[in-house]
């Protein structure tokens, strides 16, 4: 499915903010009000916000299957944790360096690099495991509320500061240290506190939801010794300090806690193949040789993950009938396995088999509630196949039931684009940029969505979103005051 949206995004005109061109005055100054007390309700506030400049500013991956399998992941960790008082949202962003950051209202943001160098699952789901400690302690909140009531005017800088590290950090870094100028022993003491607090909780999480207590350890130590003596640290060392002791101690809280065998995870290491293949700057030859060779010479993790592998590289190399041979081969062992239906998919609909494709994901969808994966790639396949009505409706369906769902629609937009429906390409270009925190231009385009419908109940839908936006623009500058 990547690949048919890498396809349809490219004739949108709207544009995302490039993270190289964010400065100060891009980001939203957040207040004071409350005097140093950030009240949960602020807070989330506060993350509604951080959602949309994320979606903004952030090259967030629109992958499904690996959005899919994050949001299982992220839940199934958040599931297990104690003091969940907010509701949690993963991003995936498409970022070589080994990162993952929380923010304000329960976002984290994780980047592909930690993919491409964690060996498991488990090292993955510590490091997210962490993340999750840091926002159920509030350790962001109470840094922020200190700081206000030893100088009430640092909490809007801070937060800026801290907003814009998370956004683009080498210039986030920068104001931090600005930020913290006048303090800077105290908070460097508060922020190792709290490291080794997200790593106590982070590591009990992690063995509740059934992952490996010593993959944290594991990772980090792994994330040490490989700096050790480097000139310049990756960001996460930057952000989580990892002298001796706290490793020592994470090696001692995992001891403690009952190991398992862990089996490894297909499902991870199809994401992590997946995010070589298609995010990586590999070309693709060079990816066939590196499977090809990890197959003869038995040097995978997993047999079926490499197989993968070199069924999306035949596929990138436009070798379609070795790659539709190979992930065949795959489904007849795991029929139900999206990664793969999703690439089975991407062969047909390349190779104008589209009636292939809609028969496998209708049945699919027959055998088991439909997501974003299926619903999408089946989505789709019906334009393709000019069964516009048929995929209006279930788009429609999708996007009433998952009104934030961004990916959805931009596939809507493509949809209303080809089918000539102008009210409703606009209507739906409004509900993205609204999505985005433009509620100015979202107000414009569905203005021109009412210019082009005579349907009564239309306008007045129409209507009433406009008054939505109008209020959700005011709803952002109350922050910024």
């Amino acid at each position: 499915m990547l690949y048919q949206l890498k396809k349809l995004t490219a004739c949108l005109l709207l544009s995302t903010i490039a993270t190289t061109s964010l400065a100060n005055d891009d980001l939203p100054e957040i207040g004071t009000a409350g005097a140093g007390v950030l009240t949960i309700q602020k807070e989330k506030e506060y993350g509604w916000a951080f959602k949309m400049m994320a979606q903004q500013s952030l090259p967030v991956v629109r992958d499904p299957v690996l959005n899919n399998y994050l949001t299982k992941l992220g839940e199934n960790i958040v599931s297990h944790a104690d003091s969940v008082k907010l509701p949690f949202e993963f991003f995936l962003v498409e970022d070589d360096e080994i990162n993952a950051a929380a923010f304000l209202g329960g976002n984290i943001k994780i980047n592909t690099g930690l993919f491409i160098y964690a060996d498991t699952e488990s090292e993955l789901a510590s490091v997210i495991a962490h993340e999750v400690a840091h926002i159920t302690q509030r350790h962001l909140a109470r840094m922020l509320e200190k700081q206000a009531l030893s100088n009430p005017a640092s909490m809007a800088a801070l937060a800026g500061s801290v907003l814009l590290a998370i956004i683009a950090p080498a210039a986030g870094f920068a104001a931090l240290t600005s930020t913290f100028a006048i303090n800077i022993q105290n908070q460097i003491n508060y922020t190792r506190a709290n490291e080794y607090e997200a790593d106590r909780i982070g590591i009990q999480t992690l063995a509740q939801a059934g992952y490996n207590p010593y993959g944290m350890a594991d990772f980090f130590g792994k994330l040490a010794n490989k700096y050790k003596y480097a000139s310049s640290q990756p960001q996460m060392l930057l952000t989580h300090p990892l002298p001796e002791t706290r490793l020592a101690e994470a090696r001692l809280r995992a001891s403690q806690l009952i190991n398992k065998h862990i089996k490894k995870s297909l499902d991870y290491q199809l994401s992590k193949v997946r995010i070589i293949v298609r995010f990586n700057s590999g070309n693709a030859a060079s990816l066939i040789s590196r499977y090809k060779s990890e197959l003869s010479n038995k040097s995978y993790q997993v047999k079926a993950a490499a197989q993968y592998g070199l069924a999306l590289a035949f596929f990138k190399n436009q070798q379609l009938d070795l790659a539709e041979k190979l992930n065949n081969q795959l489904l007849d062992e795991a029929p139900d396995n999206l990664f793969y239906i999703d690439l089975a998919t991407d062969i047909s609909l390349s190779t104008n088999k589209n009636e292939q494709a809609i028969t496998r994901l209708t049945d699919y969808e027959k055998r088991y509630t439909s997501n974003a994966v299926s619903t999408l790639n089946l989505v789709i396949a019906l334009k393709k196949d000019k069964q516009y009505a048929l995929a209006d409706k279930k788009l429609s369906y999708f996007i009433r039931n998952h009104p934030d769902h961004v990916l959805a629609h931009l596939v809507a937009i493509d949809l209303y684009k080809e089918t000539k429906e102008k009210a409703k390409e606009f209507a739906t270009k409004a509900e993205y940029l609204a999505l985005l925190g433009r509620f100015k231009e979202a107000s414009e385009q569905m203005g021109s969505a009412l210019a082009y419908t005579d349907k009564k109940l239309d306008q007045a839908r129409y209507s009433a979103k406009i008054e939505e936006y109008k209020r959700g623009d005011l709803r952002l500058k109350k922050l910024q005051e």
